[in-house]
């Protein structure tokens, strides 16, 4: 009986290794850059007597800040000493907080771990992540300013857009670079 059971766990691990590898290899990935990341967030936030964001989300904001202000708005940015968020305003106007959650770091992790265990050749790999990668930032940017524009035009409209319209969105484009990797660049599928 325990010879039998031996071969079929081999059996098993034979017929399921794609399987087995692609979760070793997104697990891998997902919590390593996590757990970086969060290290680098608990040496870069203060949350101490005074509270400042992290050098991303202040850089997040000061793009959306930049993009806002080319499409003829007022901007003005500060850090709120209250609490982890950055305050922007449009034309005198408190619209939005943006905080660490807005950064889209952790899709971005997401979608890196997912595109690694279906991996391709190693250069294609690296230049779909980084390409993955500028095109969630820009278009993260572009959705914190156009939440700014909706929030300060319409702000009944918050709620809304803010959970459900640019979520979809963004996770609705992570996916579609997904789909493309998987059918046009990934090897692991081609390797049954």
């Amino acid at each position: 009986m325990l010879k039998f059971e031996a071969k079929l766990t081999t059996f098993s691990l034979k017929k399921n290794k794609v399987v087995i590898l692609f979760l070793v290899k997104f697990f891998l990935v997902y919590f390593s850059f996590t757990a970086l990341y969060s290290w680098y967030l608990s040496n870069t936030q203060q949350t101490d007597d005074l509270f400042a964001c992290s050098p991303v989300t202040t850089l997040v904001t000061d793009h959306a800040e930049y993009v806002t202000e080319l499409l003829g708005y007022d901007v003005y940015t500060d850090q709120n000493f209250d609490e982890l968020s950055m305050m922007f305003m449009v034309n005198e106007s408190y619209v939005v907080k943006i905080v660490e959650g807005c950064t889209s770091v952790s899709i971005m992790i997401l979608f890196m771990a997912f595109v690694v265990a279906f991996s391709g050749r190693i250069k294609t790999t690296i230049l779909y992540v980084l390409f993955g990668l500028v095109l969630i930032y820009l278009a993260n940017i572009f959705r914190i300013v156009l939440l700014s524009l909706v929030i300060y035009h319409h702000p009944s409209w918050q709620n809304f857009m803010h959970d459900f319209v640019f979520p979809a969105i963004i996770y609705g484009m992570v996916f579609l670079l997904w789909l493309i990797w998987v059918k046009k660049y990934a090897t692991l599928h081609k390797n049954k």
